[in-house]
């Protein structure tokens, strides 16, 4: 396979045929993210995605399905986009879903009959990064969208008849406007109501512009309990008419998976037990990206 910069992938798709068909993010300006820094946004040639499609027909027939990576797959024009679909099904007619990361920004991009055309060809997942629902925190980061939109794309894919997954960070907001963000996020993935939730925890990296602002005195990250309390905050506000709310990142203090909406107060009570101690986090060296 002909991998090129940093590969990432939604802890979900472990167990998926990593197909490259773009490097790097086509937005490239969150202030949080340092994972494409230096990489200029493109999408790889034909040939190219044609010879590792074939190599994993050849060599991966035990895996049944396949992301496409980079940072937004979504991206690509209709056209190469069903091509690299059709080609996935006539080369590994064996995958049952085929998963990729879409913005706000491409998600609209894409008609309903787009959409409804590539579910067609076997796209059964967006995995879509809200990280706030709070205006003033989309601004800070740079997200380069507004929220209105991001629940106007959430609802697109939804309409479309594809699984829609959606993520939120804690302590994004740092602590000025820590519950803010949380309540925001909660209503916000309400009103998305997609089929997963995953709230990841921040990590700053040294090659982001939020590295900077620490290092300046600009914002202050939240201890293990303020980050529970997010968490907490954002699960309280939000309603799901079903799915799965995951907080089981690597990089988070308190493992969750909850189904929607039946098993949301057991989980708020974990929480609590956790806030009064008497549920170990994860220490610090096991947590990570």
């Amino acid at each position: 396979m002909h991998y090129e910069g940093t590969i990432i992938r939604p802890p979900s798709e472990a167990d998926s045929v990593l197909l490259q068909v773009t490097v790097g993010c086509s937005h490239n300006k969150c202030t949080f993210c340092g994972t494409y820094k230096g990489e200029r946004f493109r999408i790889k040639d034909d040939a190219t995605i044609d010879a590792d499609i074939r190599y994993a027909a050849g060599n991966l027939s035990f895996l049944h399905r396949v992301f496409l990576v980079d940072g937004d797959a979504l991206i690509i024009p209709q056209d190469r986009l069903v091509r690299i679909m059709r080609r996935i099904r006539e080369e590994m007619p064996w995958i049952r879903r085929v998963g990729l990361y879409g913005n706000a920004k491409s998600i609209l991009r894409k008609t309903p009959e787009q959409l409804a055309e590539l579910r067609e060809l076997g796209l059964g997942i967006v995995y879509q990064g809200l990280e706030s629902g709070d205006e003033q925190v989309l601004r800070e980061i740079n997200k380069g969208v507004s929220l209105d939109r991001m629940i106007q794309s959430a609802r697109r894919v939804r309409e479309a008849g594809i699984k829609l997954s959606v993520m939120a960070i804690l302590g994004l907001a740092g602590r000025e406007r820590s519950l803010v963000h949380a309540r925001a996020t909660g209503e916000a993935l309400t009103a998305m109501d997609p089929n997963y939730v995953g709230v990841l925890t921040l990590m700053v990296l040294p090659n982001t512009e939020l590295y900077a602002r620490i290092q300046r005195g600009e914002f202050e990250l939240l201890s293990s309990r303020e980050m529970l309390e997010e968490l907490r905050e954002i699960l309280r506000h939000t309603t799901m008419t079903r799915g799965l709310f995951f907080a089981n990142h690597a990089s988070n203090y308190l493992p969750l998976k909850v189904r929607m909406p039946g098993e949301k107060e057991r989980a708020l009570k974990t929480i609590d037990d956790a806030l009064q101690g008497g549920i170990h986090l994860r220490p610090e060296w096991m947590r990570g990206l």
